[in-house]
């Protein structure tokens, strides 16, 4: 399951195609625009055809990425409470459209970091029991930048736990190449990275993986994606993450710089990442 985040410009339904053309197996999507509060719905014929599109382009695994607007850990009323609203509705069109996932990042806590973490998870129960069924909400890692919640395991430990029994088992983690590289995880011994996520939550909860390069120094704590290979992370742990069988079942999606030309730089990683997983080094340093 390997693929990236395509655009859905121009509407959901065009998503599949796109993935496709990436000869992808998984993808991941906006369903609304990230940066905007505005709610935009896909109409009915919409929604069957993006299924339609999904089912034909065979493609295993598809998740959609909330809102870069919410935040779920503020203390601010106003703020939290258009939170709620933009998360719920980011459910409920993830699951009329058949998604797997949403991929969420935690809030920023802004006060106090348990308080934070609370609001955090209350946040995360309240929308999940507000839309009934098997869609999942797998929290992602941070880069760990001023208050954000979730840049070490033991907190995305503790933000799972804080949720009620029912609630847990459709909650599970998305981790960054590039975000664990600026909190200061160490990539070069990428197995003891596992083994340290496994010991801490376990590795079978771990169920997507965002490959990224970074272009910042390690444990900067800065957000900077580059292409695989390319930047401070190197080669090396990508070659280790596509060839190692515990992480055969995780989702692995790109979310590489596009550079004005998104179809021919995707292809370009994806194949890269191919290589890796077959062993071409030779292929994977041409492409």
């Amino acid at each position: 399951m390997l693929g990236a985040h395509v655009s859905s410009q121009g509407g959901v339904a065009l998503a599949p195609a796109r993935g496709a053309a990436l000869r992808a197996s998984a993808i991941q999507l906006f369903t609304k625009t990230p940066n905007q509060w505005r709610e935009r719905w896909p109409d009915a014929e919409q929604i069957a055809r993006f299924r339609s599109e999904v089912a034909r382009h065979k493609i295993d695994a598809v998740v959609s990425h909330d809102s870069y607007l919410i935040n779920l850990a503020s203390p601010e009323p106003v703020l939290r409470a258009r939170s709620l609203e933009s998360f719920k509705q980011e459910l409920q069109r993830s699951s009329a459209l058949g998604l797997r996932a949403v991929v969420s990042h935690p809030g920023n806590y802004m006060d106090d970091r348990g308080r934070g973490v609370e609001r955090n998870a209350r946040g995360y129960a309240e929308c999940l029991e507000s839309v009934p069924g098997d869609l999942e909400v797998w929290i992602e890692g941070t880069a760990g930048s001023g208050t954000a919640l979730g840049s070490r395991f033991e907190e995305l430990r503790e933000l799972r736990n804080a949720l009620p029994d029912r609630i847990r088992t459709r909650v599970g983690f998305c981790l960054d190449t590039a975000h664990l590289h600026a909190v200061g995880y160490d990539l070069a011994n990428v197995a003891r990275v596992w083994e340290e996520f496994d010991r801490v939550i376990g590795l079978d909860l771990l169920k997507c993986l965002h490959l990224n390069d970074s272009r910042a120094v390690a444990g900067s704590r800065v957000d900077r994606h580059e292409w695989i290979g390319e930047g401070r992370i190197g080669p090396e742990p990508f070659r280790r993450i596509m060839r190692d069988p515990d992480l055969e079942r995780v989702v692995k999606i790109i979310e590489t710089p596009k550079r004005g030309d998104p179809l021919r730089h995707d292809r370009r990683m994806l194949r890269r990442l191919r290589a890796y997983a077959r062993g071409n080094t030779r292929v994977a340093a041409g492409v």
